[in-house]
């Protein structure tokens, strides 16, 4: 078989408390819902990024504990921003909303990188990422020998 170009067409994720993700989704990381609804008591919700109607991310209302990052399965969701002023405007809002970083704000990828990003946890306790391709340079690398998206 040859090669095939694959893209991600959403993330879905399982929450404990819909609407407690959907304010931290819509009010801190700025998603738009572009649908919500409900099955017996599971509730869900696709959220976009307002460009649009495709769905970026999807919130299942199907948890009864919060995230484990020691079990198989989704390591950390990695978002992007387009300039290291939208991610200092991130930021802002995280720390607003009272979001533990697992880093002291804004840090390079690895050693010497001029990537990098702000990593913290969700309402759940799902690990993400918001990064930026270019522009800290001279930001600190949490980690000597492996990428700061590894391990936190």
């Amino acid at each position: 078989m040859s090669a095939t170009i694959l893209r991600t067409g959403h993330v879905g994720l399982n929450v404990t408390d819909l609407d407690r993700s959907l304010a931290f989704y819509q009010e801190v990381l700025g998603f738009v819902v572009l649908a919500r609804g409900s099955e017996d008591e599971r509730q869900y919700a696709f959220l976009g990024n307002g460009d649009g109607d495709a769905p970026v991310l999807t919130l299942w209302q199907q948890a009864a504990q919060p995230f484990e990052g020691t079990y198989a399965g989704l390591h950390h969701l990695a978002l992007t921003a387009d300039s290291v002023e939208r991610l200092e405007a991130y930021r802002s809002a995280l720390r607003a909303h009272g979001v533990t970083f697992a880093h002291d704000g804004v840090v390079a990828h690895s050693e010497g990188a001029d990537s990098g990003g702000l990593f913290f946890h969700d309402p759940d306790g799902t690990r993400l990422e918001i990064s930026v391709s270019q522009g800290v340079k001279g930001a600190p690398a949490p980690h000597e020998s492996s990428p700061t998206c590894g391990f936190f």
